[in-house]
């Protein structure tokens, strides 16, 4: 399955940060979501439930993860949803894991401050390598370039680039 969610919750563990053997960082925590209705009767709102969800996070957004999430954060995150069954021989249970695409903070319950990277991951889809024609802070400088690249697809090498004019990007 893999379909994608939006949730909103509390990160219920401390994240955990490890590396694979080949080097990549994933990061992985606990979301609670509490579920809540609206009791007319008692004109009051209700707990219904809690939602556990375990996330995973790869690469780039694993070390911000780390270096941003802290148990108790109220946070927003979107993700492929995977449901997965165990049994142990004396429990059977499903899963719930997210393998999370973008996370933040939950800005209805608190204030946040973002950090951006001085320049984005060489890792990510459509990004060029080579930084030359770009400021200190990552951002591309004015007049540098009037061609820009475009995401077209994904080969086995990885992501397909074409360049086109920047007043005509698609």
């Amino acid at each position: 399955m893999t379909d994608t969610i939006t949730v909103t919750g509390n990160i219920a563990t401390e994240p955990e940060h490890k590396r694979t053997p080949a080097g990549v960082a994933i990061t992985t925590f606990r979301v609670a979501s509490g579920q809540r209705r609206y009791d007319r009767a008692t004109s009051a709102w209700i707990d219904s439930g809690t939602n556990w969800y375990t996330v995973s996070t790869f690469r780039r957004l694993a070390e911000h993860a780390m270096a941003s999430l802290h148990k108790g954060d109220r946070v927003v995150l979107t993700g492929r949803l995977r449901l997965r069954e165990w049994d142990t021989g004396a429990k059977k249970g499903i899963t719930a894991e997210i393998d999370a695409e973008a996370i933040g903070h939950d800005l209805l319950w608190g204030t946040s401050r973002f950090e951006k990277d001085a320049a984005p991951a060489a890792d990510a889809p459509g990004v060029d390598a080579d930084w030359s024609d770009r400021a200190p802070d990552g951002w591309a400088v004015p007049g540098a370039d009037d061609r820009v690249p475009v995401l077209v697809g994904a080969g086995e090498a990885g992501p397909v680039l074409a360049e086109t004019d920047a007043e005509t990007p698609f």
